[in-house]
C-alpha cells in the first residue's frame, strides 16, 4: 500500500523558513519522480516543484522559483521541500504526489501525471 506522510509544517513569521518531509513507502521510491503541490483556503491546487527519481531533474513554478528548494534521499525514501523567504501568500496545505510511472517519459515535468498523495501538512506565513 502506498503511503506519503509529510511533515515539518507549521506557523513562521513573512521571512522565515521551513523544511517539509514527505516520508514515503509501499513502492520503489527511487524508482518514481515526486512532486510537491499546495492549497490555499478558496483556491484550486497548485503544483510548485518536481523532481525525477534521481534527483537529477527538477522543475519550480514561478510563485516558489528562487525560494524553494526540492530534494529528495532515497536511501531513506523522503523527499524534502526548502522553504525560505517564506510569504503570507505561501499559505497553504502541502502535500506530496507521486509518479504514476517510474522514471521520466516526458520533458514536462510540471505536467506529469500524479496517482497519489499525501493528507498534507498546513504552512501558515503570518505576523
Amino acid at each position: 500500500e502506498v503511503q506519503l506522510v509529510e511533515s515539518g509544517g507549521g506557523l513562521v513569521q513573512p521571512g522565515g523558513s521551513l523544511r517539509l518531509s514527505c516520508a514515503a513507502s509501499g513502492f520503489i521510491f527511487g524508482a518514481y519522480g515526486m512532486t510537491w503541490v499546495r492549497q490555499a483556503p478558496g483556491k484550486g491546487l497548485e503544483r510548485i516543484s518536481s523532481i525525477n527519481n534521481n534527483g537529477g531533474r527538477t522543475w519550480y513554478a514561478d510563485s516558489v522559483k528562487g525560494r524553494f528548494t526540492i530534494s529528495r534521499d532515497n536511501a531513506k525514501n523522503t523527499l524534502i521541500l526548502q522553504m525560505n523567504s517564506l510569504k503570507p501568500e505561501d499559505t497553504a496545505v502541502y502535500r506530496c504526489a507521486k509518479w504514476s510511472r517510474p522514471g521520466v517519459w516526458r520533458d514536462d515535468l510540471e505536467n506529469i501525471p500524479t496517482d497519489y498523495r499525501g493528507q498534507g501538512t498546513q504552512v501558515t506565513v503570518s505576523s
